[in-house]
């Protein structure tokens, strides 16, 4: 499988963003404005979309369900970790760790369905929309929590203010009562959620400033590292202890080395933290996904 190839699109978006807000009219107050339409409304939708359309049968994926829930905790965890180990946490800034620490344990949704379709086609892309919808809520809240303790904004009125844990919240309620989209909404839906990653991409493009990853280059590395190294090999541990098949270990360890979601940069923006580290970051970890898909598929499946 051509990794390069199914994370192009992804770059090209970005590098666009980037392109057009340095060398057209279209600069920065036009983005805020995007990033705005992004972080209210299409994301949100794009989000519920994603989580409602598949069923959630939990009985016949708890095995799956507890590795990527386990999984998950462990990626937030390391994340949260890092300005408490010896020597690093010194040297990194708390603000900036609060905003990047989303970096190293969320995923890009789309990538990741197109991928488990490629690799194993309905059944798993079965299996990647259960662990999206079971992973989002909680990497939602675990990417919201650190800014708004920090910032001393309150943690549950930024839970219950955030569009994205409504949108993840409400989504997951919708799916485990049964309740779907009409079939007649469902293309309009569609087109909304793919103007949200199209255009959240090229924010994150348009928002990014090269120099902000140089003055936190170890900050950087190290979720980075825990994003595309650590994770692949935790979901291998996970993949041995929740005694997963061949083909839900595949899943489980393809969902693992994904690059982040492109929603990193648009909440940290939002929430007033340096959204142009996060937004460099975002395409650190875009290309990172060339090496680690790879690893992860390759080297230890």
């Amino acid at each position: 499988m051509n990794f390069a190839q199914l994370l192009f699109p992804d770059f090209s978006l970005i590098l666009c963003g980037y392109l057009i807000c340095r060398f057209t009219a279209l600069n920065r107050p036009v983005w805020q404005q995007v990033e705005s339409l992004v972080y209210f409304f299409l994301f949100p939708v794009l989000l519920f979309h994603s989580i409602v359309k598949s069923p959630l049968d939990l009985n016949a994926a708890s095995s799956l369900i507890g590795a990527g829930l386990s999984l998950g905790l462990c990626a937030i965890a390391l994340s949260y970790s890092l300005p408490y180990w010896p020597i690093l946490g010194q040297r990194l800034d708390r603000r900036d760790h609060a905003a990047s620490a989303q970096v190293g344990f969320r995923f890009n949704s789309f990538i990741a369905l197109a991928l488990a379709e490629r690799l194993a086609g309905p059944e798993g892309l079965l299996m990647i929309s259960v662990l999206i919808g079971v992973c989002v809520p909680l990497f939602n809240i675990g990417a919201v929590w650190p800014m708004a303790r920090h910032a001393n904004t309150g943690f549950l009125r930024e839970l219950l203010r955030n569009p994205l844990i409504i949108a993840t919240g409400s989504g997951l309620a919708a799916n485990l009562l049964g309740l779907r989209i009409p079939e007649w909404l469902d293309p309009s839906v569609s087109r909304i959620g793919a103007a949200s990653l199209a255009l959240g991409l090229m924010a994150a493009g348009a928002g990014m400033q090269l120099g902000t990853l140089r003055q936190g280059k170890l900050l950087g590395l190290s979720v980075l590292t825990v994003k595309h190294l650590l994770l692949p090999l935790i979901a291998l541990g996970m993949s041995r202890l929740f005694q997963l098949d061949a083909l839900q270990t595949t899943v489980l360890l393809a969902f693992s080395a994904l690059p982040t979601a492109s929603t990193c940069y648009v909440l940290a923006a939002r929430m007033g933290y340096n959204g142009p580290y996060v937004a460099g970051l975002v395409t650190l970890s875009t290309l990172s996904g060339m090496w680690s898909l790879p690893f992860a598929l390759g080297v230890l499946r």
